[in-house]
């Protein structure tokens, strides 16, 4: 009974969430895309961190002339720092330093500065080249004053630079967050004081009406029945029209589910649609945690993959968790990093392929 019951929320919720979508993908168009998408071979670690300590975590990667750049997060015990490596065939990455690090200014982001470059090349097997807005580059990150993993109260930053972000340097930050789970428009679902992962993008046609447009994860209340439940983590917008001043767009989050984690979004146009890879984690009818997508026509209303995962627990590098998405396409071969954590919570930087490129060489401190 208890199954059938389950069987039929999750049903429910599924048409419930179609019936308010006015603007679906067809399912044709959905399998068309996970066939594109989808990354059968699993390369193995590209990066992992010099010692049991630190553990690493959301690669976002750009280009830059014959390099390839991705920006990643440390977790150190303190709090997050984020990094930069390099690399020249995607497959082998040399790390090249540090760009936000901890400091002790007393400012509201001392001890967490988990950045994400913005304004990226977001074309399917384009130039994934960093773009400028006002003469700068920039970064959405989430910082935090305390330390610690992920101790709240968490909001997100904008930080920014006038040089190439392929360059080692520490990026300016504005002085307070544009995001913040105290702002007065803060909605029911992000009301728990952590707001996580962003990615920004620029919106050329304005479909919401602005230029650019914010994906973030954060947490929340979960109502049922018109009631507070538990929380859960899901995905929502904001827009600006300057990458300064943010306001949150809709009431309700644009990709989530009926438990867990839904998070970390990042976009991706592919023909006429736009892809969201993110990750679940914890849901009623799926176990651990993986990688999915969804797709929009207007960047607004998403259709949710419903079959298997892009990525899930497999290997002894990710048997604990395989999640939190880059996914890219290059001379034909999609590239799809993540990050993989093991049973001994060594964190570390792996990636799936949708063609036979061999295996990595690369492995955890501790040989597993």
């Amino acid at each position: 009974m208890r199954k059938i019951s389950l069987i039929l929320f999750l049903f429910v919720w599924a048409l419930k969430s179609n019936a308010q979508n006015p603007n679906p993908v067809s399912a044709d168009e959905m399998e068309k895309i996970y066939q594109e998408v989808k990354t059968s071979y699993k390369y193995g670690l590209v990066m992992v961190p010099e010692d049991k300590e630190h553990k690493m975590d959301c690669p976002t990667i750009f280009r830059k002339g014959k390099f390839w750049y991705m920006t990643y997060l440390i977790f150190s015990g303190r709090g997050y720092e984020t990094w930069l490596s390099r690399s020249k065939d995607l497959l082998h990455w040399e790390n090249q330093g540090k760009l936000m690090p901890f400091s002790d200014a007393g400012s509201w982001d001392d001890n967490q500065k988990a950045g994400y470059n913005a304004l990226l090349d977001m074309k399917w097997g384009g130039s994934y080249h960093a773009k400028t807005f006002d003469g700068k580059y920039w970064m959405s990150y989430f910082g935090g004053k305390e330390k610690g993993y992920e101790v709240e109260p968490l909001s997100i930053g904008m930080a920014y630079t006038t040089k190439h972000p392929s360059l080692v340097q520490e990026w300016s930050r504005l002085d307070k967050p544009v995001l913040s789970a105290l702002d007065k428009d803060v909605r029911w679902w992000e009301n728990r004081n952590k707001l996580f992962k962003s990615t920004v993008i620029e919106d050329k046609k304005k479909l919401t009406g602005h230029q650019f447009v914010m994906y973030y994860n954060a947490v929340g209340d979960s109502l049922a029945n018109n009631k507070k439940t538990r929380w859960y983590e899901r995905i929502g917008m904001a827009v600006s029209d300057d990458m300064v001043r943010w306001q949150r767009f809709n009431k309700n989050p644009v990709v989530h589910h009926p438990v867990g984690i839904t998070g970390d979004a990042v976009i991706q146009q592919i023909g006429d649609n736009y892809v969201m890879f993110y990750f679940g984690a914890f849901w009623q009818d799926r176990k651990g945690s993986f990688n999915r997508f969804a797709v929009s026509k207007d960047l607004m209303n998403w259709t949710d993959w419903t079959g298997d995962n892009l990525i899930e627990s497999s290997e002894k590098y990710d048997d604990f968790y395989a999640h939190k998405s880059f996914v890219l396409k290059y001379k034909g071969v999609v590239y799809h990093f993540y990050c993989a954590v093991n049973k001994q919570d060594q964190r570390g930087i792996a990636l799936a392929t949708s063609k036979d490129l061999g295996k990595s060489k690369v492995n955890f401190v501790s040989g597993n």
